[in-house]
């Protein structure tokens, strides 16, 4: 992985990014104080060199019905974690697969809406060939969730 040079106007740019992708290029200009062309040029840069990836809209997903978010710790049958990790990313409802360190190999953090959908998944969707062992953490209370960071 390179990492990419960026100055501090893209790091401004980033930082209003970050908090509302939805502004125009022209606000972020006046307030950051550069031309529209700029920002536009400098945007465009990050978004080939990879660092913005895509744009998208964060949601509250208890409002949408998503009240249990769980963690579960995987492991799997040797030589199979790749295979593992790409078969469990594709759960619409998994937000995140970790290729960690430790006594497992893999971190989920998924959400559901109910109890019966968090055991539909660790006892059938996780139930697959390479999968050796999971455990399985309940949120009680999410204090901070919020990937948005530089």
């Amino acid at each position: 992985m390179n990492l990419i040079a960026m100055d501090e106007t893209d790091v401004k740019i980033l930082g209003k990014l970050l908090s509302d992708a939805r502004l125009s290029y022209r606000r972020i200009a006046d307030e950051i104080g550069v031309s529209p062309p700029t920002v536009l040029a400098r945007v465009k840069k990050l978004e080939k060199d990879s660092v913005i990836k895509f744009y998208s809209a964060i949601l509250d997903h208890e409002k949408l019905g998503y009240d249990l978010t769980a963690i579960i710790e995987v492991t799997s049958v040797k030589g199979k974690i790749a295979e593992v990790e790409k078969h469990i990313a594709k759960f619409p409802n998994v937000c995140a697969v970790y290729d960690i360190t430790g006594l497992t190999d893999m971190i989920v953090i998924a959400k559901f809406k109910n109890r019966t959908q968090l055991s539909n998944f660790v006892k059938k969707d996780l139930a697959l060939p390479y999968v050796d062992r999971t455990n399985t953490h309940v949120v009680l209370i999410t204090v901070k969730e919020d990937f948005r960071f530089f």
